[in-house]
């Protein structure tokens, strides 16, 4: 009989000890250690046949692999044109945001499809399946294809996907999965590792697509030990602000495609919505002739998008001066200004600097210095950058105007909405083509104040 043993585990990083300690060695969390028990053998484990064939690489079928599409083509995108066979993925996002309908609308689209209908098991461990039905009409999900179980038991879930074969299984979540054989409660590192094991393992065994909905933390983590992330197939992000409607499926992880694609959603009263132009939707609301507004154009995955920059520089009323930032990093920002203050003269030590995405967008690529630059400039001098005007470039700390990549997807995406002219860095000029829209090039900080603003 195996021999019990006990260790302390932290709930946050998955750091096991065999003393209890008060705070984390690994990750540094308070009060984050749980007792559990695991079943420890002093037998010499026998060498096992191995379960799969050892063969050359060159032998493999190289097939190209039939992905179920969701029905979405924003989702698809995001996926790498579907889902695969035999996948896991795991959707995390805040509580409210709308995992369950964006989960419910898929298992919709799948289970009515004229091409190819299949069936979907989706399995809730928070939620009644009465409850399941009253959000299946809200969203017009109803159908016979249509699987739904209020179950919390890996064992059973597992169990009933391969009684089933389901097209799709969605669970919902995996902080609510249980394994029977583990002492500890649902939730926990050992919990949820066990239990995407098991589902991991019913996926690769049946090739049955399984969907992991999961919660995060505080800090915007999905919850639970990291290692889940790097069992899976496929993260993905849902982002998105309770005061804005519009939703961010972002991918982080995609062994069967591209990372970094986005697919963008508005939430409305019968679910979720798909957006196909983005960059109109995040322009609809610029007001003309304003200081301190400009438009970048971005890359996320494989889409070009046009995002709105507004800045608000204001005298401070207090002894330090406030730097407030909303969709970039305020390390980035900060580093921006001071350039501004050594190589542009531009004094603002007595100035609150204030820089936001329009949109609740997050960019992150430093191509949208120049159009943070030039927006807080325009802030400052109240002088309104042409409304038609769309800036690109990476600033550097010499007040250099770096290349960026993907330019000419930049160019298109802003003479698709109108734009009529685009400053760009004088280093990727070779790399345009002529077009209609004007090509401004600039490769200093004072060449593209020139451009802008030449009076």
């Amino acid at each position: 009989m195996a021999k019990q043993k006990t260790q302390y585990v932290c709930q946050e990083c998955g750091y096991s000890t065999p003393r209890w300690a008060g705070r984390c060695d690994s990750c540094g969390a308070w009060n984050t250690f749980v007792e559990e028990r695991t079943a420890g053998s002093s037998a010499k484990r026998a060498r096992r046949e191995p379960t799969a064939a050892i063969q050359p690489i060159t032998a493999i079928d190289s097939t190209k692999e039939f992905r179920l599409l969701t029905g979405m083509a924003e989702l698809d995108r995001v996926l790498g044109g579907g889902i695969v066979p035999g996948s896991v993925t795991l959707l995390g996002g805040d509580p409210g945001i709308g995992k369950s309908t964006l989960m419910m609308q898929l298992c919709r689209s799948i289970a009515s499809s004229e091409e190819m209908p299949g069936t979907v098991l989706y399995i809730s461990g928070e939620e009644s399946a009465r409850q399941l039905k009253m959000r299946a009409e809200r969203l017009n999900a109803l159908s016979d294809n249509f699987l739904v179980t209020a179950e919390t038991s890996v064992e059973q879930v597992t169990a009933n996907a391969e009684d089933l074969k389901p097209a799709l299984v969605v669970v919902d979540s995996i902080q609510t999965m249980q394994r029977e054989d583990l002492d500890s409660t649902p939730g926990s590192v050992a919990q949820l590792r066990e239990s995407t094991a098991a589902l991991l393992q019913m996926a690769k065994t049946s090739n049955t697509p399984v969907i992991i909905i999961g919660h995060v933390t505080k800090e915007g983590f999905i919850a639970g030990p990291r290692v889940l992330e790097h069992m899976v197939d496929t993260v993905l992000q849902f982002e998105g602000d309770s005061h804005h409607t519009y939703r961010i499926v972002r991918c982080v992880k995609n062994r069967f495609g591209s990372t970094n694609e986005i697919g963008i959603f508005e939430m409305t009263a019968t679910g979720m919505r798909e957006v196909s132009n983005p960059s109109e939707v995040f322009l609809s609301g610029r007001s003309h002739d304003i200081a301190g507004s400009c438009v970048c154009p971005i890359i996320e995955g494989t889409r070009a998008l046009l995002i709105e920059v507004q800045s608000l520089v204001t005298e401070s009323n207090y002894g330090t001066p406030q730097r407030t930032v909303t969709g970039i990093d305020g390390r980035r920002h900060s580093l921006l200004l001071a350039v501004l203050e050594k190589r542009y003269g531009l004094r603002l030590g007595q100035f609150d600097v204030f820089t936001n995405i329009a949109g609740g967008v997050k960019v992150d690529e430093t191509a949208a210095d120049l159009a943070i630059a030039m927006a807080v400039i325009s802030s400052t001098k109240d002088i309104p950058i042409d409304f038609r005007t769309a800036i690109i470039g990476e600033l550097g700390l010499g007040g250099e105007v770096r290349s960026v990549s993907n330019i000419e997807k930049r160019i298109s995406e802003a003479e698709k909405l109108g734009f009529t002219r685009i400053l760009i860095p004088a280093g990727n000029i070779k790399e345009t083509r002529k077009r209609g829209i004007q090509i401004k090039e600039c490769d200093t900080l004072s060449s593209a104040m020139d451009g802008i603003f030449p009076f």
